[in-house]
């Protein structure tokens, strides 16, 4: 490509970005009076067939009064493995897509993403495709104090054309897009959350110093959406500190609400995670206004399965997707429920084969529902 070609790919890029702007739909599902809600398992490759079914186990024995009624339905759905979204040069194949899109929620096992070529990762076009732009991890240690929610913004940032760059001789660029829209929904949402939660403190996390457009951008609009909020403290880090933050003793215990453009969000989270016990303890939630999709944080474990061991997946990061999930669709009973089963189960799982399987660790869970 020359600069030319370069050029008019840019020019491409950004006439589909402000058409996605235009087509965002802000009206918002109410969970509180539906009278149906479509749960989807979405199977995932490597290990997230097998944590997803165990999963799909635990709802349905959660819900299983709901589901005779038909006041619930739980759907499974497969098809988003590497095998078939490579064979059908997809991120998610035309016929899983519908599958999802008929769901009013989704729990997701881990998918796989290869290494350069031009195949999109799955959970950046299912962030698209349903427009979830608030990615949420909480992050709980009761005993060092710390109580923490992060909201990654999802749709925008380096992911939204991370696959759409270009190369010219000698050099490759890639692209950030931080819109108006996208940034004050997702700092809404962030604020919302703390208000409604009892929490005083938001941290609003970018590299505007360097970034001065979009990050400049994301900053000052977060700030708009904060003058709303006057009871609520808002401070500014930039991300190379506040890693450094979230492991300095005597500091992290004040974080409450953390607020994020994608690619920051999605590296500290995982940090958070470690902190907590590792990414396999923690549960995500993708939320937009008509759609949810629920997910454990780590990856699909390739691994585990070429060494036989994918048996010992640990259930618990996709079991807590699955708690956030039942909170989202107005369950928090059920949910609550979940978390004091995992919370008294007898059983770890090891991915060294030194504890319970999965099968093994969700069937104690289930007893103790």
């Amino acid at each position: 490509m020359n600069i030319d070609q370069a050029c008019e790919a840019f020019k491409k890029l950004l006439e589909e970005q402000q058409q996605r702007i235009a087509n965002m739909d802000c009206t918002k599902t109410d969970f509180t009076n539906k009278k149906v809600v479509t749960i989807g398992v979405v199977d995932g490759d490597g290990i997230g067939p097998i944590i997803t079914q165990h999963a799909a186990r635990v709802l349905k024995k959660l819900l299983a009064d709901e589901v005779a009624a038909g006041t619930i339905i739980i759907k499974e759905i497969q098809g988003l493995t590497i095998e078939n979204r490579m064979a059908q040069g997809k991120a998610i194949p035309d016929d899983v897509l519908a599958e999802i899109k008929s769901c009013d929620v989704v729990l997701k096992g881990p998918t796989t993403t290869p290494h350069g070529g031009t195949l999109e990762s799955a959970n950046v076009a299912m962030r698209r495709e349903l427009d979830l732009y608030a990615n949420c991890r909480p992050v709980s240690i009761p005993e060092q104090g710390i109580d923490w929610m992060f909201y990654r913004e999802n749709t925008e940032g380096e992911y939204v054309l991370g696959s759409k760059g270009v190369e010219l001789p000698g050099m490759a660029v890639d692209f950030k897009v931080t819109t108006d829209l996208g940034t004050r929904r997702i700092a809404r949402a962030a604020f919302e959350y703390a208000k409604n939660n009892g929490k005083t403190h938001v941290s609003i996390v970018t590299k505007a110093n360097i970034m001065k457009k979009t990050d400049g951008k994301f900053t000052a609009i977060a700030h708009e959406v904060a003058a709303d909020y006057p009871g609520i403290t808002v401070e500014d880090y930039y991300i190379d500190i506040m890693t450094a933050n979230l492991i300095k003793e005597g500091l992290r215990e004040k974080f409450q609400v953390i607020l994020l453009p994608n690619l920051y969000g999605d590296i500290i989270t995982d940090e958070a995670a470690q902190i907590q016990g590792g990414v396999g303890t923690a549960g995500s939630a993708n939320i937009g206004d008509k759609y949810a999709m629920f997910e454990a944080i780590h990856g699909s474990a390739p691994r585990m399965i070429e060494r036989g061991m994918g048996h010992y997946a640990n259930p618990d990061s996709i079991l807590k997707a699955a708690a956030l999930l039942l909170r989202h669709i107005c369950r928090a009973d059920k949910a609550a429920k979940l978390e004091d089963a995992m919370a008294h189960c007898p059983l770890t799982v090891k991915s060294d084969g030194s504890a319970a399987t999965c099968q093994e660790y969700a069937d104690a869970v289930i007893a103790l529902l």
